[in-house]
């Protein structure tokens, strides 16, 4: 290992990074990039890597876009600051809430702004126990999730969220979250069970809890079309049809994170479109600014809107809110974002090249050390296993998928380890054929390269 740099000291004695190691970190430092351009970022040993997970699932319309340089920079210059509290407002939040309604999959009334997708979530827990408890529904408080799912790292989205590191020692969850299965059919589905007799069980499953909790006391049921850090989990084709039919029994709000799915990653504007779901409200945020300035936003329904309109003549006050929900620099960024999916037809783009994607995701399926290939439109995931046959996963002290994302560092594509030692992949929406295809290869290599040491380990 060569000796750490000044700047990677330096990082060491003065940041705590998100979703990292700690203990390790100190020994391998940080990557430190210094500059991107399209879907490259250089670092700061002057080495270009491939950014196959767009950032964090969020830089879509790539690094370096002139056109989002420029608007910000205009921004700035106009209005740096102003704020939505009290009754202020200003042109760029009242022009992107109309777009958002606009394109929304969900019966938008209203447009909330919030600084994050893990802010966004919080709102809608909120909201759904404001809105309850201007129906006089008092006890209509708990909210189901699912394992794997991924909905934010505050107390309440953290809750939601179904991944154990996300709980262990932060004394997660609260009370009032439930979780139900994860719609994984390679992992969860039962011997010789199909996609759809799959999807029946777990939404009887889902039907029983509801039973079990009493339908009376359930608020509202998250879900991401596609599970991301969970696994970039695609759900079987009848999943979500069967689960929407339980919600509708029992007047439960279902609720639909597009954090990642939004805005093009799934071959439509909205995972909700690609699945065919009818959500009472989304969230969105990451590629709404493609990245360029913190930004999320949930849509909020007439029903919903005209019970905050009671609870503020009751109260006096709607008193939620964030200092930069629709900041002026993030709201002129998010509508000149939007402004170029829809010119430069970026959901045509994604459909022409998802095919040369999902075809060299799926070849993968034969490689020695992957168990699934998996995805839909430019968002992938290859899940890392010590025997295919059997399906049995690597001893998680190995560190399988973070071992083979290191040796694809090494061959110029940064992409992900997360749940169940899977590798995700999620290139900025530009992507080229001939980039897939030069993303893939290093993917190969890396993979190829991790072969005898993982088949040793394990």
């Amino acid at each position: 290992m060569s000796p750490l740099t000044n700047a990677q000291t330096r990082d060491i004695e003065t940041l705590i990074h998100p979703y990292t190691n700690l203990d390790a970190h100190r020994n391998t430092g940080p990557t430190i990039l210094e500059s991107g351009k399209g879907i490259y970022v250089q670092d700061s040993q002057g080495k270009q890597y491939i950014e196959g997970m767009a950032g964090l699932w969020c830089t879509s319309l790539g690094y370096g876009n002139e056109e989002l340089i420029e608007t910000a920079r205009e921004q700035l210059s106009r209005l740096s600051f102003t704020h939505l509290f009290g009754g202020k407002s200003h042109d760029p939040a009242i022009a992107l809430a109309e777009k958002l309604k606009e394109i929304s999959p969900a019966p938008a009334s209203k447009i909330f702004f919030s600084s994050s997708g893990s802010e966004a979530n919080d709102t809608q827990i909120k909201l759904a126990w404001y809105y309850n408890n201007a129906r006089g529904l008092t006890e209509k408080k708990k909210i189901i999730s699912r394992l794997r799912g991924y909905h934010g790292v505050t107390i309440a989205t953290a809750s939601l969220t179904g991944l154990p590191a996300n709980h262990a020692d932060f004394d997660l969850p609260i009370d009032g979250i439930l979780h139900t299965a994860c719609p994984h059919h390679y992992r969860n589905a039962e011997a010789g069970e199909s996609g759809d007799d799959f999807s029946t069980r777990i939404a009887n499953e889902l039907d029983e809890m509801i039973q079990r909790e009493d339908p009376d006391t359930i608020a509202a049921f998250f879900a991401e079309p596609v599970m991301g850090a969970g696994g970039v989990v695609v759900p079987p084709e009848s999943y979500f049809a069967k689960i929407q039919g339980v919600l509708a029994k029992y007047d439960i709000l279902f609720i639909v994170d597009e954090v990642i799915c939004g805005f093009g990653r799934t071959g439509e504007m909205f995972g909700s479109q690609t699945f065919d779901l009818k959500p009472d409200t989304v969230s969105v945020a990451k590629a709404i600014t493609s990245a360029y300035s913190p930004l999320g936003a949930i849509t909020v329904s007439e029903d919903v809107y005209q019970a905050m309109l009671d609870e503020s003549r009751k109260i006096g006050s709607f008193g939620h809110g964030f200092t930069y929900s629709g900041h002026p620099l993030s709201t002129a960024i998010g509508l000149k974002t939007l402004e170029i999916y829809e010119r430069d037809n970026i959901i045509g783009h994604v459909k022409s090249v998802a095919p040369v994607f999902q075809s060299r995701l799926a070849a993968l399926s034969s490689h020695p050390l992957v168990g699934e290939a998996r995805g839909v439109g430019l968002l992938g995931a290859v899940e890392l296993v010590a025997d295919k046959t059997s399906k049995t996963p690597f001893d998680p002290k190995i560190g399988a998928a973070a071992h083979a994302s290191r040796l694809c560092e090494e061959e110029g594509l940064i992409t992900r380890a997360i749940f169940g030692d899977a590798l995700a992949f999620c290139p900025p929406l530009i992507i080229t054929e001939a980039q897939v295809n030069d993303m893939f290869d290093a993917l190969e290599r890396g993979l190829n390269r991790s072969l005898d040491a993982l088949k040793t380990a394990a």
